[in-house]
């Protein structure tokens, strides 16, 4: 790309090739921050905030799990000749009652509590244990209540019958789950529900993280008020629409992982949103060393067709050497005008103004760029579905539609059906949408019950 230049808008490009340059604009972009983007070390964060984040170091199990031998019911703990594990009077209590022939009376001892520490099991003696408690010494089954006679838990002193069993019959063995100093945790998982409720159980209160990249949002447009303008208290004013794209797009970023740190609504006025670019896309000093960019990505959305106000590209081509702009077509409906670059050293992308090109936008280019660099969000998983109706595309162009995917039942294979059309103002066919189906550029038709490819949302 020419240093100081603004494209013309008149390359064109597959959705596989301007994937790629998205990519490889953040990938060269980042690495010559001062401060890492990709694989930055990492920031501790409490538990409460890492759901969603990626981990940026191995977690390494600093304790056993269970951290001691315990009851795994409530029931009678015991102990059980190992020697006799192969024999009649070993058989396991799971599968089996107590009978005269192969039941033992035992002398009851002391009822052990969970977070209790018990004594060691004098021999002959059976204490009634609770799910969870620690094993005592001298100790290595147990047999759940309800298989006792009387099936209650007794008296201490008084006698209770137990069917034979096992050695370790309902019994958590210290580590048998996660073993100290093993990884349970690799760097570069995307934390979930279960991977915060392991830390937990390890005693950890932080996590080490990725940070997220930082976004500066754009929306742009003269015929565009915010939701709650108070110039739209007595109704819309004719001919002005209010602004979804900011709340869509938000909510995408941050779906995807990213920060939002600023969302902007600019008027058709190139200066006007100029002088927003040179205060926010600013650099703030740093500890040592080079400053700091305030933002690792600037996205705008409208202003970069070929129409007469399109403030995007007319404040771009006016910022000297400051901006590195392409201004092009990709071979996509929607979301076939695409600009990208840098503005002082920031990657910039500039999707169209349309709700759901610029929502397609960056489900094509920017999420799968993220993933790729960042290793979150996670990928949206595609499947291959039979099409219920016959739909056409127009030759050349990569067609994204929105649909409702139906997944595999009993005797009937997936399936997807197309919702609203192909207009991409259509907010309400996207809202019922819970897929996105791809027609590629060299495909025309499809008639009912053709397998194409399907991203679940």
């Amino acid at each position: 790309m020419p240093g100081g230049a603004c494209g013309k808008g008149t390359m064109h490009r597959s959705v596989a090739e301007h994937q790629e340059a998205v990519t490889e604009l953040l990938r060269r972009s980042w690495a010559g921050f001062p401060s890492p983007v990709m694989d930055d070390g990492g920031t501790p964060v409490p538990l409460s905030l890492a759901r969603g984040r990626v981990l940026a170091q191995d977690l390494v199990a600093g304790m056993d799990l269970p951290p001691f031998t315990n009851s795994q019911m409530d029931g009678y703990a015991m102990w059980v000749d190992p020697a006799l594990a192969g024999s009649e009077r070993a058989r396991p209590a799971q599968s089996e009652s107590v009978d005269s022939g192969k039941s033992t009376s035992y002398v009851v001892g002391e009822t052990i509590a969970a977070g209790a520490v018990p004594r060691e099991l004098p021999p002959g003696t059976a204490a009634p244990i609770m799910t969870g408690a620690m094993l005592p010494a001298r100790a290595n089954a147990v047999v759940p209540v309800e298989r006792a006679v009387p099936a209650l838990f007794a008296e201490a002193g008084a006698t209770v019958e137990l069917p034979a069993t096992a050695p370790d019959a309902f019994v958590r063995a210290q580590g048998s789950d996660v073993q100290r100093g093993s990884t349970v945790i690799a760097a570069g998982t995307i934390l979930n529900a279960a991977h915060l409720g392991l830390a937990a159980a390890l005693g950890c209160t932080e996590l080490v993280v990725r940070r997220r990249v930082r976004v500066l949002l754009l929306t742009t447009g003269d015929e565009v008020l915010a939701p709650g303008d108070p110039a739209a208290a007595n109704g819309l004013p004719p001919g002005m629409i209010f602004d979804a794209n900011g709340a869509l797009l938000r909510a995408a970023l941050e779906e995807s992982g990213v920060e939002v740190l600023h969302s902007h609504m600019v008027r058709d006025e190139p200066s006007a949103l100029l002088r927003l670019l040179e205060s926010r896309v600013g650099h703030a000093p740093a500890h040592s060393g080079a400053p700091e960019p305030t933002c690792d990505l600037v996205v705008s959305v409208g202003g970069i067709s070929a129409g007469a106000f399109e403030v995007v590209r007319q404040a771009l081509g006016s910022a000297g050497k400051h901006a590195e702009m392409e201004f092009l077509h990709v071979a996509l409906q929607p979301g076939g005008p695409q600009g990208l670059g840098t503005f002082r050293g920031v990657p910039f992308l500039a999707f169209p103004g349309n709700p759901v090109s610029s929502y397609v936008s960056l489900e094509l280019f920017l999420r799968p760029a993220l993933s790729a660099l960042l290793g979150a969000p996670t990928p949206r998983h595609r499947v291959v579905a039979a099409l219920e109706h016959p739909l056409t595309s127009p030759l050349g162009k990569h067609q994204i539609r929105r649909g409702v995917y139906s997944g595999p039942e009993f005797e009937s294979a997936p399936s997807v059906h197309e919702v609203g059309g192909t207009s991409s103002h259509l907010l309400g066919s996207l809202g019922r949408a819970n897929a996105l189906i791809q027609v590629p550029a060299g495909v025309t038709a499809l008639q009912a019950g053709a397998k194409v490819e399907v991203w679940l949302l």
